[in-house]
């Protein structure tokens, strides 16, 4: 079933598109960099970060580069920014479920859930 992220821009009420993410697989402190995209004009990455012959358990951290999309857009933020990166840690506890980890997101809150 997989892994799967979205992200929506609550300041400007659209998909976030042209973010910078990546996803990493944690083992405590130690984080490894598995990949890193950059969202479509949905605010979805083109293919999922895990298909489902790929998903395993584990514990995982998707990080957002918030900071630097906003930035992008235009936006005048102060130094430094409130939010520059958003990091998400999760775990995947069944791999033949499908995971969505969506991200709600302003340059100064953000809001996450498991997704469907």
């Amino acid at each position: 079933m997989g892994l799967s992220t979205h992200v929506l821009d609550t300041m400007h009420g659209c998909p976030a598109a042209g973010m910078a993410l990546a996803l990493y697989a944690t083992d405590g402190a130690a984080a490894t960099l598995l990949k890193r995209l950059v969202l479509n004009r949905d605010g979805r990455t083109d293919a999922p970060l895990f298909d489902d012959a790929s998903l395993r358990t584990g514990t995982f951290r998707l990080c957002f580069d918030v900071a630097g999309y906003f930035k992008a857009r235009g936006l005048a933020l102060p130094e430094p920014q409130f939010l520059n990166q958003v990091n998400l840690d999760f775990g995947i506890a069944d791999a033949a479920q499908h995971y969505h980890v969506p991200l709600l997101v302003s340059p100064w809150s953000y809001c996450t859930y498991r997704g469907s």
